[in-house]
């Protein structure tokens, strides 16, 4: 019998309207490519969004594994106060040389313990889901420091959204 699938990270927590994110490098419902992965590139994705509400200050960006292999999940990508006129990152803003990052915004540390978008990795069995998310903010920083945990992380961007906009890719080793 196959193990039921941990809830999306969202499902649970306070109910915020959508707006749309897409991507030149995967699409919802695909299977992330070898460049954003771990050991075969490491590059965070092109993501573009529209359609974020009245009010939005900054932006958010985050990437979650909820499949890991531990009681939390792993946080793969924090990126906070992104300005609100920046709607779109180009792959690779959030790893490597961050050429394409906004100027503002910095990243948390993630699970590998670095400040940048970490790839996936898992481990060999069933696909893991990763839920690429942008929160649109209603505020203009939110006034965290980059060596605050990831559970801070997200519960400050969960506090302050004012909607989001997610896309969800498969990768599996």
């Amino acid at each position: 019998m196959m193990a039921e699938r941990a809830p999306l990270p969202y499902d649970h927590l306070r109910r915020v309207p959508a707006f749309e994110v897409v991507s030149d490098d995967i699409a919802e419902g695909g299977v992330l490519p070898g460049t954003h992965v771990y050991e075969s590139g490491n590059l965070s994705p092109h993501l573009r969004w529209s359609g974020a509400p009245e009010g939005t200050a900054s932006y958010a960006v985050t990437c979650f594994d909820p499949d890991a292999p531990t009681c939390s999940g792993w946080w793969h990508w924090l990126l906070v106060d992104i300005p609100a006129g920046v709607t779109e990152l180009p792959r690779g803003a959030g790893s490597g040389d961050m050429k394409g990052l906004p100027e503002g915004a910095f990243h948390g540390r993630n699970d590998y313990g670095t400040f940048d978008f970490g790839g996936a990795a898992p481990p060999p069995g069933p696909p893991h889901r990763y839920v690429f998310a942008v929160h649109a903010l209603g505020v203009a920083s939110a006034e965290l420091t980059p060596d605050q945990t990831a559970a801070i992380f997200s519960g400050t961007v969960n506090h302050h959204a004012l909607a989001r906009a997610v896309l969800t890719v498969e990768y599996g080793a």
